[in-house]
């Protein structure tokens, strides 16, 4: 039986081991998908980011490019502008390396530490939240594309609406003829 006390353990335990929101802010968009760098995952799981490389290089099998990918200079050197958590990345001779969601879990099973397999559940949840967030970004952007869309229908008719009112309302080049009888008429 699950206690009220046995809740507040955990979630005490969740709020010391990795804030979702401290999780969530480390998570960065690099070529495209979401991932966390070598540096912030080790932090997170309790590892120095060198134990953390090593233990990614002795199983190189386990992390596909879908996993995991190192960064370019460039890319390296827009992180440490864009993030100032990682300034202390601007004079390291190394490349960071980039865990996706699938990644960042794989990383925890090689550690296997408890810290790490403890973290890595908040890490992925932090990865299903902000999938969430895009998806609902992109549906907002679509229906915002197809309101857009009908409202560019409706200027173009309301502006054809407008071209018939003014036509009706131009005076006509015709001369009106008169309405009833006239002199003319009546002798023909």
């Amino acid at each position: 039986m699950v206690t009220e006390c046995d809740h507040l353990r955990v979630d005490a335990m969740q709020r010391s081991l990795a804030p979702a929101d401290d999780i969530e802010r480390r998570i960065l968009t690099i070529r495209g998908q979401p991932v966390i760098l070598d540096s912030d995952l080790a932090e997170l799981y309790g590892v120095e980011t060198k134990a953390l490389n090593q233990a990614v290089r002795r199983n190189k099998d386990r992390f596909p490019l879908d996993f995991l990918f190192q960064l370019t200079d460039a890319e390296k050197k827009k992180v440490v502008t864009d993030c100032d958590h990682l300034s202390k990345l601007k004079y390291s001779p190394y490349l960071p390396l980039a865990f996706t969601e699938h990644g960042a879990i794989m990383a925890a099973n090689v550690l296997n530490s408890q810290r790490a397999i403890e973290v890595s559940v908040f890490v992925v949840r932090a990865f299903v939240r902000l999938r969430g967030i895009l998806a609902t970004h992109k549906e907002l952007t679509r229906k915002l594309d197809e309101l857009e869309r009908k409202v560019g229908e409706h200027d173009e008719a309301i502006q054809s609406i407008i071209a018939a009112i003014r036509q009706l309302m131009a005076p006509s080049s015709k001369g009106r003829r008169a309405i009833g009888f006239g002199a003319e008429e009546e002798g023909k």
